[in-house]
């Protein structure tokens, strides 16, 4: 991991470094001219809805337009938006996302897509750290034009329509319906858009006949972000699912390229559950290229259990989509995801996208008639805890810390083989992740407790 680069881009604590003025500009250099190495001349930008996006927002775009490249402003937008609009605009050679993703607001971050809407390469993220990090002189001839793009939302959200067989409204025949042999009862929704990038979209994308929507948490004003709502916080949405008798619930993230879902008894499917109901629609329709799934190392093992059970290979990268798409490529796999809620649908589109997950979970539901908890009944979930540990940037080697790892190794034995523990660094927060697995909840809670005392006591 380089001195900037995360799992997941550049983040941090707006306004203070790294997420400064001064590397967004020198960050904006370094994509437009990553932008020109690909024969293109313009990069698009979005946003999340954090108050810190319009000053990031003009330092980039400053960056961009001094090395003589156009700037395409999409304004508050998913991440996945971006990394469409760089695939459909002709001579889009990058895209960045402003985001900290689930992060609170007073955080921010940088997300860069490559050309063709794509995560970017090891060797690209070092490229531009070293123009970041390195004082080097920039082409100073032709200046970049700034300009907005008008119907970046339209777009996107015809786009995401497009992949869901059964809407109503069609841009050539307003009331034309896909698949009309299945009998369609409009399916009811609560959509938490956890004041952030889908609080706008999402009413275009679920405004079809097909669903009949309520919306929560869809009026962002700069600090409320991820504020006790969207998928790291479902308590709201439980409570409106089960108030208003809703078929299901779809809560996003702050820039929405994740999922979870609440069932009609209020119950929480988080990405594994999505994961494992996709891949059996997908496999009895032969549409599960290569018969694979992947997930990372943090997912519940009862998605490996169920796959097993459906006759599926399950491969496991480390933890990241991003690391998620580089085993998706390597094994020819065309789905894939984390149990957070980042699902690829690879297929569809070229990144993890929550809106598009949540047509796909719809898609099923609607094709097969069946309530969302039966769907989800195919996966047995195993009690898994998480738990953070706030840690320095020193970040020591833990497995090399006697009290650690003997803590660490004394869980393993008595879990027996029924269960597991993960230890690992946070790369987007200053936090050691610890996760402990087993096949009883409060026996699985004081393991995990267990460990954090001892990270807590010797780092």
């Amino acid at each position: 991991m380089g001195k900037l680069f995360g799992t997941d881009g550049i983040r941090g604590r707006a306004n203070l470094y790294p997420i400064t003025c001064e590397i967004a500009l020198k960050t904006g250099q370094a994509v437009g001219l990553l932008a020109q190495k690909t024969g293109q001349g313009a990069v698009v930008i979005g946003k999340d809805t954090r108050e810190s996006g319009d000053m990031l927002e003009s330092a980039l775009a400053a960056g961009i337009a001094c090395v003589g490249v156009d700037v395409l402003l999409a304004g508050v937008i998913p991440t996945p938006g971006v990394a469409y609009l760089s695939t459909c605009i002709e001579g889009v050679g990058a895209g960045i996302v402003i985001s900290a993703s689930h992060n609170p607001y007073h955080d921010n971050g940088i997300k860069i897509f490559g050309q063709g809407g794509v995560k970017l390469s090891d060797a690209q993220e070092a490229q531009i750290e070293s123009h970041i990090l390195e004082e080097k002189n920039v082409p100073r001839g032709r200046v970049g034009k700034i300009s907005i793009i008008s119907d970046s939302l339209d777009s996107y959200a015809d786009f995401l329509l497009k992949k869901f067989p059964f809407r109503k409204h069609d841009s050539q025949d307003k009331n034309r319906v896909k698949n009309s042999s299945i009998k369609i009862v409009p399916i009811k929704i609560v959509i938490d858009a956890s004041n952030g990038a889908a609080s706008n979209v999402s009413h275009l994308v679920f405004n079809d006949p097909l669903f009949d929507v309520q919306f929560i948490h869809d009026r962002p004003n700069g600090i409320n972000i991820n504020d006790n709502c969207g998928s790291q916080h479902t308590r709201d949405l439980k409570d409106r699912v089960l108030r208003e008798g809703a078929n299901i619930g779809l809560a996003f993230d702050g820039d929405a390229d994740r999922l979870i879902a609440i069932d009609e008894r209020g119950n929480e499917i988080t990405g594994d559950g999505i994961l494992a109901i996709c891949a059996k629609f997908a496999k009895e329709k032969d549409q599960l290229k290569n018969n694979i799934v992947v997930s990372t190392t943090m997912s519940n093992i009862g998605l490996t259990k169920a796959l097993e059970t459906l006759d599926i290979k399950h491969l496991k990268s480390d933890v990241g989509d991003r690391k998620v798409l580089e085993e998706m490529g390597r094994s020819g796999a065309v789905m894939g995801g984390e149990d957070s809620g980042h699902m690829i649908f690879l297929q569809d589109h070229t990144t993890g996208d929550g809106m598009l997950s949540a047509l796909k979970l719809l898609e099923v539901m609607v094709e097969t008639g069946k309530r969302l908890s039966d769907l989800a009944s195919i996966m047995v979930v195993y009690p898994q805890v998480l738990m953070n540990v706030e840690v320095d940037a020193s970040r020591p080697d833990f497995t090399k810390i006697v009290p650690i790892a003997k803590t660490i190794q004394d869980v393993e034995d008595q879990l027996l083989g029924k269960g597991r523990v993960l230890v690992r660094y946070s790369g987007t927060q200053p936090l050691l992740r610890v996760m402990v697995e087993g096949p009883d909840e409060k026996q699985t809670q004081g393991f995990c407790a267990d460990i954090c005392k001892a990270i807590r006591e010797n780092i």
